[in-house]
């Protein structure tokens, strides 16, 4: 017995631990990409590079752990499904996310990310995966949170606008740096994207129940269809950078990639432990890692108006999550009954 509970204890210290190492590698991530993007690198290459490095470093797990889940044959529903996810959350999520990411800054956009919770409770109300009574306070506490979510980032996204404009020259012309607003239209598209990429998972999931291998082919098909994109309105594949080597390419591209796939088969794994709420706990620290980032290595600054729509943004996402955890253990009160979306388990399968 006390051997069992030693190994419980070590696996919640790995499983926290790891969530917290995870937050500061996509901090480190977003602004690797920002400092690559601010020299000419081309969003879609590095989309595709990473991508396909993504899928180097998952297909070998997958097929370690996960190859006994995989479907005796893939039929025509499943492969259409595949694709969408795969156009979805590569191709159109992190083109428009890399994007926003060169226009705004690594804080905004790691805090954009915060939307999602929110948006994937709206998606999967209007779709009918998740049910909402108005009698019920967990119910009218996640409308709340996803209100609070899209105030956070409309105040964040207008006030950092508003302080860029006013440190331009162009200020006395301007009232709002119409780049600033424009990137975070990007990311809030982007962030839509992967609310919905989210919902398609859910659906492919009950058929090909194996997440990791899903990931890998989603990075797959999505770097292909991300290049093709490119082929289309360049008529060429190019990085955009002349001074970046390809060898410097592929360096950068891989490490970006590895670090995602890490990220994806360790959240995968600790969902499966502790369900889907707990990582998503753990997002605020990527924000906060980016803006000291940020500050060090880019010399980036944060106004406290946009300081206050992050808070907004992280009240509302812990209001959802409560939310969620409470409606979950509790689903036989008089006026509300358990969600779709279980707190033990992945978020939407």
């Amino acid at each position: 017995m006390e051997w069992y509970k030693s190994k419980e204890v070590v696996e919640e210290v790995g499983v926290i631990g790891g969530l917290i190492v995870i937050q500061f590698l996509y901090a480190s991530n977003s602004v690797m990409l920002s400092y690559l993007m601010s020299l000419g690198l081309n969003p879609l290459t590095f989309v595709y590079f990473s991508s396909f490095a993504t899928f180097l470093v998952l297909s070998p797990v997958a097929f370690s752990f996960e190859r006994s889940m995989w479907p005796k044959k893939l039929s025509l529903r499943l492969m259409v499904q595949l694709v969408l996810i795969s156009f979805s959350g590569v191709t159109l999520f992190q083109t428009l996310f890399v994007k926003g990411v060169k226009l705004t800054s690594p804080a905004i956009a790691t805090a954009m990310l915060n939307l999602a919770p929110g948006l994937i409770f709206v998606i999967a109300w209007i779709t009918r995966l998740e049910k909402v009574k108005l009698s019920c306070l967990y119910s009218k506490v996640k409308i709340l949170g996803t209100v609070l979510c899209v105030s956070g980032a409309v105040t964040m996204s207008l006030c950092s606008a508003a302080e860029e404009a006013f440190h331009s020259s162009l200020a006395r012309d301007t009232t709002f740096d119409q780049q600033k607003i424009i990137g975070c239209f990007y990311l809030i598209a982007a962030v839509l994207a992967l609310s919905s990429n989210s919902i398609l998972q859910a659906v492919a999931l009950a058929e090909f129940p194996a997440p990791i291998s899903m990931c890998a082919i989603m990075s797959l098909i999505g770097a292909s269809m991300t290049a093709a994109v490119q082929l289309f309105e360049d008529h060429k594949l190019d990085n955009g950078w002349p001074f970046l080597s390809f060898g410097k390419l592929v360096a950068f591209s891989f490490l970006g990639g590895g670090i995602g796939g890490s990220c994806i088969g360790f959240t995968c794994w600790a969902i499966k432990k502790r369900g889907a709420v707990l990582p998503s706990m753990f997002n605020p620290i990527a924000t906060i890692c980016s803006v000291i980032y940020s500050a060090i290595r880019l010399g980036d600054t944060i106004n406290m108006p946009s300081l206050a729509g992050m808070v907004l943004m992280f009240t509302g996402l812990y209001s959802v999550l409560w939310a969620k955890v409470k409606e979950g253990y509790q689903p036989n009160e008089e006026d509300c009954f358990e969600s779709g979306l279980h707190a033990e388990k992945p978020l939407l399968s």
